[in-house]
């Protein structure tokens, strides 16, 4: 008896896939002379834009594309294709469509300099991306500082006001101890009682 095994689909990583209208060798050989491959009625503005990159410290490829990807994760993958080659930074620009790779700026700010580079006109996208990624973002070393030591400020409140609570219920234990009760009260009152009643019997004459 022979016996089958199956893979399931998930087990092996999609692979890339790259919009099959691209020559990516003629990408990739725009992309080391000037930074941009694009037609040539943007290429002054996506080389503006490049410059401007170089500028900040920013190694940027931009790639545009005439044609619609069939996913939209196609462009990612041709951004990643051209960042293996090249390096830096890749943004590829598709009709309705934005792909990016970067080996130095991390993925959050990738992803929002992405979501800003959303409109019909490549060399505005390509400005508005820059001006994502170049902008100075939050502290995380700061915030978490801030974040640990408001955690302290809370758990030192929360001491005090325990310690407060709880030597005020100790000093009210002491006070409740240091008066008489009842039945110290009620032990004097039967001892006077007793005197009374010893006190009448005694001078009682005898029947």
């Amino acid at each position: 008896m022979s016996l089958s095994y199956s893979v399931p689909v998930h087990a092996a990583p999609a692979a890339a896939e790259i919009p099959p209208f691209v020559d990516v060798p003629s990408t990739l050989a725009d992309v080391a002379d000037d930074g941009v491959s694009a037609p040539a009625e943007l290429v002054p503005g996506l080389e503006a834009v490049v410059a401007r990159a170089q500028d900040e410290g920013i190694a940027l490829n931009v790639v545009v594309l005439e044609e619609p990807a069939r996913l939209d994760s196609n462009l990612r993958d041709l951004a990643t294709e051209v960042g293996a080659a090249d390096g830096g930074t890749v943004l590829v620009l598709g009709p309705g469509q934005v792909g990016t790779f970067s080996d130095s700026i991390d993925r959050v700010t990738l992803e929002a300099g992405q979501d800003s580079a959303y409109t019909s006109d490549p060399v505005l996208s390509a400005n508005q991306f820059l001006d994502v990624v170049i902008a100075p973002g939050p502290s995380w070393t700061g915030l978490t500082l801030a974040l640990v030591a408001l955690v302290a400020l809370v758990l030192g409140a929360t001491g005090w006001a325990n310690a407060l609570r709880f030597r005020a219920r100790q000093d009210g234990s002491a006070q409740d101890a240091d008066m008489p009760g009842a039945a110290g009260t009620t032990a004097v009152s039967d001892t006077a009682d007793s005197r009374r009643v010893t006190t009448t019997d005694a001078v009682r004459p005898n029947d």
